[in-house]
């Protein structure tokens, strides 16, 4: 057997948010705390919510303490869904130079850092849309991230296939995104942004019409300059009973 050399191995939680406000959606990504102040001016230094896991939590508690202090986000559902240990996570001298100063860990033993991710696909409300005036976060807009630290790009990336399978095995995951009272045109549009492509309108009125579970209202849109539309409701109980 070849003789290995054995690294220094550390462990993180990344937590990917994507949060749909409406119209688009939004990851939440905050700075690399001590990054622009360093530079001594205004640097991209975005990465998602993260951080090493202390020696005595579990992972799980590790990405819920994580998402609060540094964003202030609580009972948020998170569940598991890559790990990332490539040795060119911190290929990068200025993440180096970042996780030396402010995790402490010398340039000889940064190693290799492995990280779980964590994944939540939730509405962005009143509750947690403004995360700026105490907490340095933000949502940004998935068509505006470029660039971001380590390979967390890449993580976002992955991320939003992994809500593309997981929304056609669990199609109700969609509604919990939708108003209580939607039109097909939300509905529809919220379909493109899962897939990434245009929908054919009248093909997914078709669609629509298969699916028993969307409820047509005897209510359309108020005081709107077009068409006013028909609102539909998700009704859970027709959706559990069709899929038993």
């Amino acid at each position: 057997m070849e003789d290995c050399k054995i690294i220094d191995v550390h462990v993180s939680v990344d937590c990917v948010l994507v949060g749909f406000d409406g119209e688009q959606f939004r990851i939440l990504l905050v700075h690399q705390v001590g990054k622009q102040q360093e530079a001594g001016g205004e640097v991209n230094d975005l990465k998602l919510p993260g951080s090493l896991i202390y020696a005595d939590e579990d992972l799980d508690d590790a990405a819920k303490r994580v998402l609060k202090e540094l964003t202030g986000l609580k009972n948020i559902k998170m569940t598991q869904f890559r790990a990332y240990g490539s040795k060119d996570r911190t290929s990068n001298p200025k993440d180096v130079k970042w996780l030396e100063r402010f995790h402490r860990i010398t340039e000889n033993r940064v190693g290799r850092i492995v990280t779980v991710a964590y994944l939540s696909l939730l509405k962005i409300d009143s509750r947690n849309r403004q995360l700026t005036a105490t907490y340095d976060a933000c949502w940004m807009p998935v068509s505006d991230i470029k660039e971001l630290a380590f390979d967390h790009l890449q993580i976002c990336r992955d991320a939003l296939v992994h809500i593309r399978h997981y929304v056609e095995n669990t199609p109700s995951v969609m509604f919990d995104l939708l108003p209580r009272k939607f039109t097909v045109a939300q509905l529809r549009n919220l379909y493109q942004l899962i897939y990434g492509k245009n929908v054919d309108i009248r093909n997914f009125h078709k669609k629509i019409a298969m699916m028993p579970y969307v409820v047509p209202l005897e209510e359309k849109e108020q005081g709107v300059r077009h068409r006013a539309a028909r609102f539909y409701k998700f009704d859970r109980t027709i959706y559990n009973k069709q899929n038993k």
